[in-house]
């Protein structure tokens, strides 16, 4: 595969994780936050299934390891991840959302070395997590007067779905499964879907059924599902075969820039200065907890 479609499928994928933010915010206008979360995957699962069973030789992940990574997937990619991250968009914007997600590059790398003794993090990596956490105070700019202003609490909630993303990972590498990604995953977006409609109703959220809403929260279904979910999970684990965890894991990086531009043009979303400045903090954070990979990267990328 050449340079050239390497690099137009990870703008690919960040077009279609930077533009989940801003069509979250047009679901739920006219969804609650678990009911959205559920249609979203079950379009989404039904679309990779659909997949994995044309492509894969190997569709139905049956050991327990993988059975144990599919149940990782559905609780803490789709279950705690949606909906602590769509509970969180309810109080700020898509954009300042996207920026603290951004974290999960450093959030993941904490997990490997404390939960799997894998690296180590030495002075400047564990400055870097801190600036991480810093550049995500500075997006949030809570006011010591209110410390419960909405968007702090947003910013709070999904900094807990990049935690339960983050830890996911680490938990999925830890059971080491048999089968291939793209399998389990879908398998683990089904799994969410259900438990997702079973809270949904289990709290009391309404019921509207898909036909029963508006165009706009239609088409955000069908990005958040095709796009967002089944085809944005395709591309990644395709390339993360070809370009190995760092370079994929950049897109991190592209996401929130997408995200903020997408809902200022779209839903006219402010960009104030520090949002700007905490995301730049965030990046550095990150380049001190992986400068050794930056390094490499560097050294081997043909410019």
């Amino acid at each position: 595969m050449s340079s050239a479609r390497n690099a137009t499928l990870f703008l690919a994928l960040g077009v279609c994780w930077g533009g989940s933010f801003p069509a979250i915010e047009v679901g739920l206008t006219e969804l609650r936050p678990l009911l959205l979360g559920a249609y979203r995957f079950d379009l989404g699962a039904a679309v990779a299934l659909a997949y994995v069973f044309a492509r894969s030789d190997d569709p139905v992940p049956s050991s327990r390891t993988d059975l144990w990574a599919v149940l990782v997937a559905g609780l803490l990619f789709v279950v705690a991840n949606i909906a602590f991250l769509a509970y969180g968009q309810r109080y700020t914007t898509g954009g300042i959302a996207s920026i603290v997600y951004s974290l999960n590059p450093i959030l993941t790398t904490f997990f490997t070395v404390w939960l799997l003794g894998e690296g180590s993090l030495d002075a400047r990596g564990y400055a870097g997590v801190v600036l991480g956490v810093l550049g995500v105070a500075l997006v949030a700019q809570p006011s010591p007067s209110d410390l419960a202003g909405d968007t702090t609490v947003g910013v709070a909630l999904v900094f807990v779905a990049a935690v339960a993303v983050s830890f996911g990972s680490v938990a999925t590498r830890w059971l080491d499964p048999d089968s291939e990604a793209l399998p389990r995953t879908a398998w683990g977006m089904a799994l969410g879907a259900v438990i997702l409609h079973g809270l949904s109703v289990a709290i009391g959220e309404p019921q509207p059924s898909p036909a029963a809403l508006s165009p706009a929260v239609i088409a955000s279904l069908a990005f958040l599902g095709v796009f967002a979910s089944a085809v944005g999970y395709a591309i990644y684990f395709g390339l993360l075969d070809l370009l190995g965890p760092f370079e994929i894991n950049l897109v991190s990086y592209v996401v929130p820039v997408v995200a903020t531009v997408s809902g200022a043009v779209l839903l006219s979303e402010p960009v104030t200065p520090l949002t700007v400045v905490g995301f730049a903090v965030v990046v550095v954070g990150f380049v001190l907890v992986k400068r050794e990979a930056v390094r490499r990267a560097l050294r081997g990328h043909t410019w």
